[in-house]
This record gives structure tokens, C-alpha cells and sequence, in this order.
């Protein structure tokens, strides 16, 4: 049976090559920052870490004790386990997020950590929404553009069905203002995260959709000064690989304690 893969690999590929991301690399700084400051709140010195993305020079000089690997879907994590797997920006591309997720559980030591983080779902909502007003109103219809992002509620059920414990998931939100949507997406071609979806629109747009969708884009998300903002959510998925000597949910009606007397209130039952 084949797969409906969402996401074309060789033109992702191609897009990663032609990127400049010291160029546009606020996102994936901002998002190193986050890593290091997730991990320094761990009371724990990690000796086998490795991380699995793409992002080059930027965060290898940072994370320089780390083995790393790329972001393929099938992880090439050799046989070896580890103490900590840290995924960068990139599960939004791949064509089986919870696949990705298992294997890191699996290439984890018991109570191993892992942590990733990816593009939410409000990144860029506003060039989005001014895209397919302008292709509605030109074409009748859609064509898909963006990478199928989670939304953060959707997120921690991910880690769940990955078989991780103690699933944690947060986000950073960063706004940038733009002189128009032909710099936002010179910006976006410089990170490497143009379309690369296996059903896009493979003949290359008229110059009025662009032209079109600028005017709505302005009309609905500009500041004072004329230019535009851009959202890029950045969600933080955090587990542990499940050992014995994690702290356990208790069951329910097992609680020894009333949630009034912890709060030093009387309880007043409800009349029926």
C-alpha cells in the first residue's frame, strides 16, 4: 500500500539548498535560545545527546557537544541510545510526525529526554488567509501552500500516541513587520520553508495573485507605518522515554487529601 505522502523530500531538498539562513535566521535563533534554556532547566548532565534537523552551521556551533543527524524520515540513529534527542524545526515537513516521535522514544535510554520543536499552526496565518482570499477571488478555489502545522492543543496528544511520558507542550510567538509581501517571502525562501507540499501547484503563479493578495495582506494586517506583520509560532514538545522511577498519576479517588482543606477553605456540598 503507498503512502499519500504530503511532503515532496527532493523539492524540500532543494529549497534547504538555496536557503541563506544567516540571512533570516532570527526564527531558528530564537528557538536555539528557547532549547538551551529548556535544557538548563533540567537538573541533569546529558553524555550522549544527538540532534536530528538541518539548520547547518547555526545551531551546531551552539550545540557542539551534540552528535547530529539528519532529518530524514527514518532516523539514522545507528543501533546507538541516548540520553537526549533534540528535533529541530522540522517535523512540520515530516510525512509522519508520530513516526518521527517513536523512533526517537525508541533511540532513547530509559527516562531519556526528548525535545523538540517545529512551526505552529498560527505561523503566518496572515499570509495565508491574504493568499487564499486572492485565490478565490481569481480563481474560484485553492491550491495547497503551507506544511500541515499542529496546533499546540493537538501537539501534546502526539507525544502520547508516541508512547512518551510526562508530555509537556508550549510555544514562543514572534512577530515581524515587513515592507510587503514580496519581502516576507524573499524571507521565507531564505529559511528554506517555501512550498514544498507533494500537491502544489506546480506552474508557477501570475503576478497578479501576488499583486492581489499584497492589497489584502495590507488592508488587514498592517501597522500604522504601512508595513505588514508576520506570525511564526514556535511549538516546544517535550517527553520522557517511560521509566519505572517516574513520577506516576494517581488513581482516580485515591487522593488522601480534599482540594478544600488544601486550600485552608470549608467545602459546602451542593444541595440536590
Amino acid at each position: 500500500m503507498q503512502l499519500n505522502l504530503h511532503t515532496d523530500r527532493q523539492a524540500l531538498t532543494q529549497n534547504r539548498a538555496r536557503a541563506r539562513l544567516s540571512e533570516a535566521d532570527f526564527v531558528l535563533m530564537a528557538a536555539l535560545d528557547e532549547v538551551q534554556y529548556r535544557l538548563n532547566l533540567v537538573n541533569r548532565k546529558f553524555t550522549q545527546p544527538v540532534l536530528a534537523g538541518w539548520q547547518g552551521g547555526l545551531w551546531r556551533e551552539t550545540l557542539s557537544q551534540f552528535e547530529t543527524i539528519p532529518d530524514a524520515e527514518t532516523l539514522e540513529f545507528g543501533g546507538k541510545r541516548h540520553d537526549l534527542i533534540v528535533h529541530g524545526m522540522s517535523l512540520h515537513w515530516s510525512n509522519d510526525i508520530v513516526g518521527q516521535l517513536i523512533q526517537c522514544r525508541n533511540a532513547l535510554e530509559p527516562d531519556g529526554l526528548f525535545l523538540g520543536c517545529m512551526f505552529g499552526g498560527e505561523t503566518l496565518h496572515e499570509l495565508r488567509s491574504s493568499l487564499a482570499e486572492a485565490e478565490v477571488a481569481l480563481y474560484g478555489g485553492l491550491s495547497p501552500r503551507v506544511a500541515m502545522m499542529a496546533e499546540i492543543r493537538d501537539a501534546g496528544q502526539l507525544l502520547q500516541r508516541a508512547g512518551f511520558a510526562l508530555p509537556v507542550v508550549d510555544k514562543i510567538e514572534l512577530k515581524a513587520s515587513y515592507r510587503d509581501i514580496f519581502h516576507l517571502m524573499h524571507d521565507i525562501r531564505r529559511m528554506g520553508e517555501t512550498n514544498a507540499l507533494n500537491l502544489r501547484k506546480r506552474s508557477l503563479d501570475a503576478k497578479d495573485l501576488f499583486k492581489l493578495a499584497d492589497e489584502i495582506y495590507k488592508n488587514h494586517f498592517a501597522e500604522p507605518d504601512g508595513r505588514i506583520v508576520a506570525t511564526f509560532e514556535v511549538l516546544f514538545l517535550t517527553g520522557w522515554k517511560p521509566h519505572e522511577s517516574q513520577q506516576k498519576p494517581l488513581r482516580p479517588g485515591s487522593a488522601k487529601t480534599s482540594l478544600a482543606e488544601a486550600l485552608s477553605t470549608k467545602e459546602h456540598p451542593l444541595k440536590g
